[in-house]
């Protein structure tokens, strides 16, 4: 079971200590990745000695911590944060939503949205419109609609989602990677969430273990017909914005023709 943690509210010296911990590094191996001395390294975690800024950011590096959480850990210590966190609507990420819109727009006639570090929709493209409007439990298409509840929901997708019991596990399989490497208290109540919605008994195994699958496919049956994707991510490669290191990019490609041609036929109705 994952804890959280009041991290926005410890000292430096115990952050660097907890990180290193759950990346199951000792202070030796740590100092020797960063380039500092074990015995500098044990005075930060003790409290006995202050970190400079140059220091708390090497050891993050190494740490291999996210951008929002790299700010908090230069806030404990006393520094102000290396990375703006800014709205997509801001003018200085006109370039970058421009990019995200045409992505979107590159995919369809297949689905695809972009999300934040929460999983919230953050924009769609014309083929998720129709996957809205299967949702009977309007209320989970008010505010910020999580796309995970969305998808796992009673009331959203789940209900027309085949292989929901495998999905479901993969689902929460990759949300628990996600809390890995964050240790996100939202994100860990957002599991617990969607760990109690009802679903069939999941397989044994990993989500992804099946001989003849090349990637687990996200399988929706709509009337007679049973559609199979494949999905994407894509990230930015180089964000220096907290906003922009948390966007992703989720795809889904048809797995087979028939898919495809079902996705070519939605992509007419709305035309006409």
């Amino acid at each position: 079971m994952k804890q959280a943690s009041s991290l926005q509210t410890a000292r430096v010296g115990d952050l660097i200590k907890e990180w290193r911990t759950r990346r199951r590094l000792s202070q030796l191996d740590l100092a020797l990745e960063a380039g500092v001395s074990q015995r500098h390294l044990s005075f930060v975690e003790s409290g006995r000695s202050s970190p400079s800024r140059d220091m708390v950011e090497t050891l993050s590096e190494h740490l291999g911590l996210p951008l929002r959480e790299r700010n908090v850990l230069l806030l404990s210590a006393g520094f102000a944060p290396a990375f703006a966190e800014r709205k997509l609507t801001d003018p200085s990420m006109n370039a970058a939503r421009a990019a995200v819109e045409l992505v979107l727009k590159g995919y369809e006639p297949n689905p695809a949205l972009a999300i934040d570090r929460y999983w919230n929709l953050v924009m769609a493209n014309a083929a998720v419109a129709p996957l809205l409007g299967l949702v009977s439990d309007k209320s989970l298409l008010e505010g910020s609609i999580n796309v995970l509840k969305l998808s796992l929901h009673p009331g959203g997708l789940a209900p027309f989602i085949a292989n929901l019991a495998r999905w479901k596990s993969h689902v929460l399989w990759r949300l628990g990677e996600q809390i890995n490497v964050s240790c996100d208290p939202k994100l860990i109540e957002l599991e617990r969430e969607l760990a109690a919605y009802p679903a069939p008994p999941a397989p044994k195994g990993k989500p992804w273990e099946d001989a003849d699958a090349i990637a687990l496919p996200f399988e929706l049956k709509l009337g007679d017909q049973l559609l199979s994707f494949i999905t994407t991510t894509t990230v930015f490669g180089t964000p220096t914005d907290v906003t922009l290191s948390e966007l992703a990019v989720e795809a889904f490609f048809p797995a087979n023709a028939e898919t495809a041609a079902a996705m070519q036929a939605m992509a007419k109705a709305r035309q006409n």
